[in-house]
């Protein structure tokens, strides 16, 4: 099977059993999913979406939160990991969401990258999903899955998966994908004990098709 066979019948497969995939956190405008993402690194969606609607109430808009002291901040994100540095840098990001864009959430990744505590990985995330640009976020599941399904070959870094993902999926379509493939990884190809009897890929799935082979020697 050649890499483009195998992400033609990935792509097909996600296409009809996930045709409208979204973000799991909870939103209703641009501010309010940067700072959602801005929490939920190396953080569930889970516990996000259940720190986000007290400090939604009380800081609505970049403005009010620009204003928020870093101490007032950690009080309402205290159960996220990593709950003092995020707070310092919700503060700082809206201080130059502010100052230097007016309160508007940038719509392209470099100027969301000059924004404190905002990554590639979060940038390429509001660019997909309030802009849908053909921007592909790499996080710890898409990495490892793409690696497993065969999507990819001996990556070495988000950016490298980045790269590759974008080079095969269409464009029209990668906004999707990235909700595809970590939805995916998220529910059925799990770290610790992928769920292959679930998998409506494992017919292409360069991982399952390793281990049946090391099973079927035995």
């Amino acid at each position: 099977m050649t890499t483009k066979q195998r992400y033609e019948r990935c792509l097909q497969w996600f296409g009809q059993m996930m045709p409208d995939a979204n973000s799991e956190l909870q939103y209703s405008n641009p501010y309010e999913l940067l700072v959602a993402v801005m929490l939920s690194a190396q953080c569930t969606d889970k516990r996000v979406n259940m720190v986000t609607p007290a400090l939604f109430a009380a800081y609505p808009t970049p403005e009010s939160l620009a204003k928020a002291s870093v101490e007032e901040l950690f009080a309402y994100v205290r159960s996220v990991s990593y709950p003092n540095s995020k707070a310092a840098h919700l503060k700082s990001m809206a201080e130059r969401l502010v100052n230097v864009y007016g309160g508007e959430v940038p719509d392209n990744i470099e100027d969301l990258q000059t924004l404190p505590g905002v990554g590639r990985k979060t940038a390429n995330v509001i660019c997909a999903v309030i802009w849908q640009q053909p921007t592909m976020a790499v996080d710890t599941h898409i990495f490892r899955v793409a690696e497993r399904i065969g999507l990819t070959t001996n990556s070495k870094s988000p950016l490298q998966t980045e790269r590759t993902l974008v080079k095969y999926i269409p464009e029209s379509v990668i906004p999707r994908a990235h909700h595809w493939l970590l939805l995916h990884g998220r529910y059925v190809c799990q770290a610790r004990k992928p769920k292959c009897d679930a998998c409506g890929i494992r017919d292409v799935c360069r991982y399952y098709s390793s281990s049946s082979s090391i099973e079927s020697s035995r």
